[in-house]
């Protein structure tokens, strides 16, 4: 492997890790506060993809100031999010909380399935991209690899304020307090007056939201067609199973690792790439049953 090609598959697996941390992270986030795999999820992620490359086409038919495409992307995440996640709260989790685990994984993935069906019927079949984004940003030069400033350097710096800013609020705030309360023992915490209702409402919306937001900012590079929902939730799922249930430090290590592993496997063994990120989530839970960063007694966000 020549280092040119070495350098090109890091910075790959580098951006592509972001997105995935980002879906992954909202979906730890909602298993540790709702102790409830959202298999609708994915279907935030398309949302969110749709959602802004809507938007920048928008901006770009009606001959609005391009600076406006970035905050276009933060906008339509945060739409899809307190929509959706207001709407799958409300009308679904909130009424299966204390529910069978199998009941649980089939209403939401009856969900996921009616989301699916809804962006078709808005959507349609054709491929929706848009990349005057990426363009604005340009391009740097690294080791002789020439490559997008958007991928290299918005996506991880968005991942990394993401994940600073979710660790920041759960830690200082007094909201993000009643949050972790919740997540320990939601019944002591209601006892003590924390309105967990609330909390639940507040946790669906923010992580829909960074479920959406992983679509909006894959949307200028990432051609978004029916099913691509399906196939980043999967791999979300790798990433949370690896780390560890609702553990969003441990997320962000296992997404890097996949996302390297993936981009190296597709440099290197292209007919391995699919199967790459599943292989390190077993040997991974052979060992460690819990994953990577949780402990058997204790579940934390």
């Amino acid at each position: 492997m020549s280092s040119s090609l070495f350098v090109l598959a890091l910075m790959d697996g580098v951006s592509y890790a972001a997105l995935l941390f980002l879906v992954a992270l909202g979906l730890t986030l909602i298993f540790g506060v709702m102790n409830i795999l959202n298999i609708a999820h994915g279907s935030l992620y398309a949302w969110g993809g749709y959602a802004a490359a809507t938007l920048g086409i928008g901006i770009a038919r009606f001959g609005l100031p391009p600076w406006l495409a970035l905050p276009s992307l933060l906008v339509a995440a945060i739409a899809v999010g307190v929509v959706l996640g207001t709407v799958l709260e409300i009308g679904l989790l909130r009424r299966i909380l204390n529910k069978n685990p199998i009941l649980q994984l089939l209403a939401t993935f009856a969900a996921f399935m009616i989301l699916e069906d809804l962006q078709r019927l808005f959507w349609g079949v054709q491929p929706y991209f848009v990349s005057d984004i990426v363009d604005q940003f340009g391009t740097l030069t690294v080791a002789e690899v020439t490559y997008t400033r958007y991928q290299l350097l918005v996506l991880p710096f968005v991942a990394i304020v993401a994940l600073l800013g979710l660790k920041w609020f759960l830690s200082r705030t007094a909201l993000g307090r009643q949050v972790t309360a919740v997540t320990h023992h939601r019944e002591v915490a209601t006892a003590m007056g924390v309105d967990a209702s609330r909390v639940s409402l507040l946790t669906l919306i923010v992580g829909a939201s960074l479920g959406a937001l992983g679509g909006a900012l894959a949307s200028p590079t990432t051609s978004f067609t029916p099913g691509i929902g399906a196939d980043m939730l999967v791999l979300s799922f790798a990433v949370v199973a690896t780390a560890g249930l609702g553990q969003i430090g441990g997320a962000a290590i296992a997404a890097l690792m996949i996302g390297l592993a993936r981009s190296f496997a597709i440099y290197l063994m292209p007919e391995i790439e699919v199967l790459v990120p599943y292989l390190i989530m077993v040997a991974v839970l052979l060992v460690r049953p819990q994953g990577m960063f949780s402990s058997v007694a204790t579940r934390r966000i």
